[in-house]
């Protein structure tokens, strides 16, 4: 069965402590939804550089990286209806980009 990356764009910090606990609580709910198909839960990641042959910008491209997971899945579809349940996409501040990994 292959590897899926969810790569989340968008989204943000929850403002208080208990938003955060909140947000949390829906991640944890997530992944326990997703039982044995989740193979990392991934993180967060701050700030990224976007690296190209004319230098180094602070940007993270036009659509920066927000954090990842990484989940087992039969199909691409399989994947795509995992990726729906995810938190970020609450309130429509965030979107779940998913791509198979590929064995090398």
């Amino acid at each position: 069965m292959p590897n899926y990356v969810f790569a989340y764009h968008g989204g943000g910090m929850p403002e208080t402590p208990e938003e955060g606990q909140k947000v949390m609580a829906a991640w944890q709910a997530w992944y326990g939804e997703m039982g044995e198909a989740l193979v990392d839960g991934g993180a967060p990641v701050g700030i990224s550089k976007t690296v190209t042959t004319s230098g180094i910008d602070d940007n993270g491209g036009s659509n920066p990286l927000s954090g990842y997971t990484v989940v087992k899945a039969d199909t691409m579809e399989a994947a795509c209806e995992m990726a729906k349940g995810c938190p970020i996409l609450d309130g429509g501040k965030g979107t779940v980009e998913v791509a198979q990994v590929h064995e090398m």
